[in-house]
């Protein structure tokens, strides 16, 4: 069984929070599949996250089942060889895809201290845990999915299935959900985002490639070109609220996820027009974009905090065309 038998990975995961800078994951499940579905290889692992799991609730797991789980650096061989090579498949690529690089790097790091202590005491023998993974490339299917037009309310794996052809239970707790493990669980979500990519792929995928991504100031993997554009320095002084006056520079903008656009172009144009990128909204944001209000759907994360504290709110074509009639900055 080789990659080009099932060229396909999916891989669903639960951590201790949503930030892979300060989380850790808690489960890890995965299958190889190929172009029909048909699934290959499978794995499923429970992780000693080394601190507080959070309620069980959560993740359906009891304090003893991860005090018995081995850590993170156990599997990241075996995730190796399922990954290396392979069309990774997500749900939520910054996030899913953060923890696995930062649990990674976290893993050959311990290794490398570890080394570094055995040579001292003239011991020889090398801890060898395994690299980073490497994918051909990485499927986000939520941003997919907002890429081909949809807005979705909630962004749970189940919720997107519905709204994108899936039928899905609720994502809601249920009796169902009660009486079933978390492997069960883990691997029906899996196999759910294996169901998501064949009904998506045909339309086209958001894709990326790993040496295209970097982490953000939380650890979730997002662009280099966003990434980069958060970090710049202001490009002069904020004229303020966008106005009947247009795009001015210095103007700072934020871009919601529900954008149908790809949010890089939109950031990369931003930039190059003389505009400031910044991933939060604050009370210095001159406009945000969001396709929310052009397709009458509900007002959420940044576009509902900019409604409410009077920030005007744009599409993102609206935004394409505002930065169309600005002079390209030098």
């Amino acid at each position: 069984m080789t990659e080009n038998d099932y060229p396909h990975v999916a891989l669903f995961t639960q951590a201790t929070g949503i930030h892979p800078s300060t989380g850790r994951l808690l489960t890890v499940d995965a299958v190889t599949f190929d172009a029909a579905g048909r699934v290959g290889e499978e794995f499923h692992a429970v992780l000693n996250p080394g601190t507080d799991p959070g309620p069980a609730h959560t993740h359906g797991l009891t304090p003893h089942d991860f005090a018995q789980a081995p850590r993170f650096s156990r599997y990241l061989r075996t995730l190796d060889k399922l990954i290396d090579g392979r069309v990774l498949v997500t749900h939520d690529s910054p996030a899913t895809w953060g923890f696995v690089v930062s649990e990674a790097r976290r893993a050959m790091n311990a290794a490398a201290r570890a080394n570094r202590s055995r040579r001292g005491r003239g011991n020889k023998r090398r801890q060898r845990v395994g690299h980073v993974p490497k994918p051909d490339a990485i499927v986000d299917l939520l941003a997919t999915a907002r890429r081909q037009g949809h807005v979705p309310v909630d962004t749970r794996i189940n919720a997107v299935a519905n709204l994108v052809g899936v039928a899905s239970t609720p994502p809601a707790a249920s009796r169902e959900r009660v009486g079933e493990s978390e492997s069960e669980f883990s691997r029906g979500q899996t196999l759910k985002l294996v169901a998501m990519y064949l009904e998506l792929e045909p339309r086209g995928v958001a894709q990326f490639t790993p040496e295209d991504l970097a982490p953000d100031q939380f650890g979730l993997q997002r662009s280099s070109l966003r990434v980069d554009a958060e970090k710049a320095p202001a490009i002069g002084s904020n004229p303020g609220l966008l106005g009947k006056g247009g795009l001015l520079r210095g103007m700072e903008f934020v871009v919601s996820d529900d954008v149908a656009v790809d949010p890089d172009q939109l950031i990369d144009a931003g930039v190059r027009a003389g505009l400031n990128y910044r991933e939060k909204l604050t009370r210095e944001t001159s406009v945000a974009v969001s396709d929310a209000l052009l397709r009458g759907a509900e007002l959420r994360g940044k576009a509902m905090h900019a409604h409410r504290k009077n920030i005007p709110v744009v599409s993102g074509e609206e935004f394409a065309r505002l930065v169309g009639q600005m002079e390209s900055a030098e």
